[in-house]
C-alpha cells in the first residue's frame, strides 16, 4: 500500500508577539472574492456603527438587551443570531453551487480546491452549529416559561452567558474569513486529515476553539431548560398535561445534555494531537483515526434529533391552533417524542455500514434506523387527523406546516433508504445523501423556523408579520427547495460522489445548472423574507394585535398581553388541562384585577458578556498560539468568574404598585378592543 504524501502547506511561521498571524494570513491580500467580502463587511460594519452611535442606541443596547436575564429578549437575540449566521451559510451554499454548475469541459470552475473545501466545511459548521442551534434554542428559551406558566428560567444568568458564549463561537468562526483560513475537513473533521500532519495551519483550529466555546452555552443552556420544565411548572401542570412543544423541548435539551459532553471530550482529544502530540487520532504510533469517528458520531447523528424534536412540538402547536381543534393523539405525541429520544441515541452507528462492520452490527443498526421512522410516522398522522375534519385556517404558519409534512416525508423515506445496508453502500458516498439530509433539515428545521416565526412573532412584538411578502417567500422557497435538491437526488442514483468540485461528464452538467437555479429561487425567498420583516416593522401600527391571542391559541403563552411583561403572569396561573388557555377561555376564566403582589425577579449583569468575551479571546489567542495572550486571558477569565460569584444585587421586587399599574393599562386595552368589537358586530 502506498502512503499518502502529505500536503506542500507548511505551518504558519512563528513569533511570540503575534504568534502565528502574519501578512501571509490575511486571504483579502490576494483572494478577490474573500477581499469584496471585507470590503463590504467593512463598510457595512461602520454604517452600522455611525447609526448605533448617532442615535445613541449604545446604553439602550447594552442595558435593556445584551446584560438581559430576561428569557424573552434571551430567546429574540438568539433568533437574531441565527439569522446573521443563516445568510453567511447560505452564502457559502451559493458559491458551492455556482462553483458545480461551472466546473465541466476543462472549465476549473472560479474555486480552487483550497478555497472550495473551506466553503462546504463552512457552511456544514455554521448551517448545523450556529444557524440551526440558535433558532432552536431560541424558540426555547422564548417560549416554554411561557407555556409553562413560569416567570422566567431557572438560572437567568446562566441564560444570558450561554447565548454569549454561542455568540463568541459564531466570532471565531467568522473571523476566520479574514485571517487565516477556516477547515478544509468536512463539517465533522475527521482525522488523519485534521491531525497536525495534514492541517498545519489555523483552519482546525478555527473549527475546535469555535465549537468549544460554542459548545460551553449549548450544553449551560440544556441544563437550564430540563431545570425549568421540570421543576417551574404552573400548579396542576402535570407532566402528561404540559404542551407538547414543551415535552419536545425537554427530550431535546436530554439528548443535548446527553450528547455535548462527548463533542467537548473528542474535541479536546483532538486538541491534544494538534498541541501536544499525543496520538490519538493518528495513523502512527498506536491512534486510531475510526475511534474519532466512533465518538464524533455519539455527537452528530442526536445533533439531527435536537434540531428537528422542537420543530415537531412547533408543528403540533400549530396544527392544534389553526385547526381548531385539540391535537389527536397527545399522548401518543408524547410517546413518540420519548421514544424517538431513546432511539436517536441507537442509530449512530449506521455511519459505520461502509466500514467493515459484520452483518450483524449492521443488521441491528439498520433496523435501529429504521425503526426510529415509526415514531415519527405516528407523529405525522396525528398531525393529519388533526386537520381532519377540522376548520383549517391556512395562515403562514399553517402554510409551512403541511410544505414540511410533504417534504420531510420525502425525506424520511429517503432516509430509511438509507438505512439499508446494501443500498447505503451504494448511495452514502454519493450526492445522494447530501439531498436526504437536506431533505429533513430544510423541510423540518428551516421550515419549521419560518412557521414558528410568523406564529409567535405576535407574541413576540405586538404585531403580525406582512402575509403577503410572507407568501411570496413561501412560494419561492418551496418549489427552490424542489429545484435544488431533486438533480441531486437523481445524480446520487447515478453515482455522482459528494463533495466533488470539477466534473468530467458535461451530461450532468444541466442537473448541476438546475440545482443552482433552485438556489437562486431559494435566496429570492430569503430576499423577500428580510423585505417581509421591514414591511412589518414599518406598517407595525397596521398589522397591531392588541388582544395578546391572534390565532386563537390555545396554551398559556397567549394568555398574556402581547408582547408580554417582564414578569409574564401578575399570578401563576393554575392548569387543569392539556389546552390550559383553550380551557380557561370555554370556562370564562377572568384575568385577577385586584390583589396583586410584589414580584420577585432576577437583575440584569454584564458578567455574561465579560466572560464570554474574555473566553472568546482566550479561542483566538489558542487559535494563533499567542501564548501570552492566552495566559492573560485565562486569569482574566477566572478572575471575572470568581468575581461574579461575589456579585449579591442578583434580584430585585418589581412593586405591586407598577404590577397593578401595567395590568390597569392590559384591562382597559381589552375593554378598548371588547368595545370596538361589539360597535362593530
Amino acid at each position: 500500500m502506498t502512503a499518502v504524501p502529505l500536503p506542500a502547506t507548511a505551518a504558519p511561521q512563528w513569533s511570540p508577539l503575534l504568534g502565528r498571524i502574519s501578512l501571509d494570513q490575511l486571504p483579502f491580500l490576494h483572494e478577490p472574492i474573500v477581499a469584496a467580502t471585507f470590503v463590504g463587511v467593512v463598510l457595512g460594519g461602520i454604517g452600522l456603527l455611525g447609526i448605533l452611535t448617532y442615535f445613541r442606541l449604545w446604553g439602550y443596547l447594552w442595558k435593556e438587551w445584551f446584560t438581559s436575564v430576561d428569557h424573552k429578549k434571551i430567546g429574540i437575540m438568539y433568533m437574531v443570531l441565527g439569522l446573521i449566521m443563516f445568510m453567511r451559510g447560505f452564502a457559502d451554499a451559493i458559491m458551492m453551487r455556482l462553483q458545480q454548475a461551472m466546473a465541466f469541459n476543462g472549465s476549473d470552475g472560479y474555486l480552487n480546491a483550497h478555497h472550495y473545501d473551506q466553503v462546504f466545511t463552512a457552511h456544514g459548521v455554521i448551517m448545523i452549529f450556529f444557524a440551526a442551534m440558535p433558532f432552536v434554542t431560541g424558540l426555547m428559551n422564548y417560549v416554554v416559561p411561557l407555556q409553562i406558566g413560569a416567570r422566567d428560567v431557572s438560572f437567568p444568568f446562566l441564560n444570558n452567558f450561554s447565548f454569549w458564549m454561542t455568540t463568541g463561537g459564531a466570532v471565531l468562526v467568522m473571523a476566520s474569513l479574514f485571517l487565516g483560513e477556516f477547515a478544509q475537513t468536512g463539517w465533522l473533521a475527521f482525522p488523519p486529515l485534521s491531525g497536525l500532519a495534514y492541517s498545519p495551519g489555523v483552519g482546525v483550529d478555527y473549527y475546535i476553539w469555535s465549537l468549544q466555546v460554542a459548545g460551553v452555552g449549548t450544553t449551560l443552556s440544556g441544563i437550564n431548560l430540563i431545570a425549568t420544565i421540570i421543576k417551574m411548572r404552573a400548579p396542576g401542570m402535570t407532566m402528561m398535561r404540559m404542551p407538547v412543544f414543551t415535552w419536545t423541548a425537554l427530550c431535546t435539551n436530554v439528548l443535548i445534555v446527553a450528547s455535548f459532553p462527548v463533542l467537548t471530550a473528542v474535541l479536546v482529544l483532538l486538541s491534544l494531537d494538534r498541541y501536544v502530540g499525543t496520538n490519538f487520532f493518528t495513523n502512527d504510533f498506536g491512534g486510531s483515526p475510526m475511534m474519532y469517528v466512533n465518538l464524533i458520531w455519539i455527537w452528530g447523528h442526536p445533533e439531527v434529533y435536537i434540531l428537528v424534536l422542537p420543530i415537531f412540538g412547533v408543528f403540533s402547536e400549530i396544527t392544534s391552533t389553526f385547526s381548531g381543534k385539540r391535537l389527536f393523539g397527545y399522548t401518543s405525541m408524547v410517546y413518540a417524542t420519548v421514544v424517538i429520544t431513546i432511539l436517536s441515541y441507537l442509530v449512530w452507528l449506521h455511519h459505520f455500514f461502509t466500514m467493515g462492520s459484520g452483518a450483524s452490527v449492521n443488521s441491528f443498526f439498520g433496523i435501529t434506523t429504521m425503526v426510529i421512522s415509526i415514531p415519527t410516522g405516528a407523529k405525522l398522522f396525528n398531525w393529519l387527523f388533526t386537520m381532519y375534519r377540522g376548520r383549517i385556517r391556512f395562515d403562514l404558519p399553517m402554510m409551512w406546516t403541511v410544505a414540511f409534512m410533504l417534504t420531510f416525508t420525502i425525506g424520511g423515506m429517503t432516509g430509511v433508504l438509507l438505512a439499508v445496508p446494501p443500498a447505503d453502500f451504494v448511495l452514502h458516498n454519493s450526492l445522494f445523501l447530501i439531498a436526504h439530509f437536506h431533505n429533513v433539515i430544510i423541510g423540518g428545521v428551516v421550515f419549521g423556523t419560518f412557521a414558528a416565526i410568523n406564529y409567535w412573532w405576535p407574541k413576540a412584538f405586538g404585531f403580525k408579520l406582512n402575509a403577503f411578502w410572507g407568501k411570496v417567500s413561501f412560494w419561492c422557497w418551496v418549489p427552490g427547495f424542489w429545484l435544488a435538491f431533486t438533480p441531486l437526488y437523481i445524480m446520487g442514483l447515478m453515482g455522482v460522489t459528494r463533495r466533488t468540485r470539477v466534473f468530467d461528464d458535461p451530461s450532468l452538467q444541466p442537473y448541476f445548472i438546475a440545482a443552482l437555479l433552485g438556489a437562486l429561487l431559494i435566496a429570492a425567498g430569503i430576499g423577500a423574507m428580510i423585505v417581509q420583516y421591514g414591511v412589518s416593522i414599518w406598517k407595525r401600527e397596521e398589522l397591531k394585535d392588541e388582544t395578546g391571542d391572534p390565532w386563537h391559541g390555545r396554551t398559556l403563552e397567549w394568555a398574556t398581553s402581547s408582547p408580554p411583561p417582564a414578569y409574564n403572569f401578575a399570578f401563576t396561573p393554575l392548569v387543569n388541562d392539556i389546552d390550559a388557555w383553550d380551557d380557561m377561555k370555554r370556562a370564562n376564566v377572568g384575568r385577577p384585577l385586584e390583589g396583586f403582589r410584589p414580584i420577585h425577579m432576577p437583575s440584569n449583569t454584564g458578567a455574561g458578556v465579560v466572560i464570554a468575551g474574555i473566553s472568546t479571546v482566550l479561542g483566538f489567542a489558542m487559535i494563533w498560539h499567542i501564548w501570552w495572550m492566552a495566559g492573560i486571558s485565562l486569569v482574566g477569565l477566572l478572575v471575572a468568574a470568581i468575581g461574579h460569584t461575589f456579585n449579591y444585587k442578583r434580584d430585585f421586587h418589581i412593586p405591586a404598585d407598577e404590577v397593578a399599574a401595567t395590568e390597569a393599562k392590559r384591562t382597559a386595552q381589552l375593554e378598548r378592543l371588547a368595545h370596538t368589537q361589539g360597535a362593530s358586530a
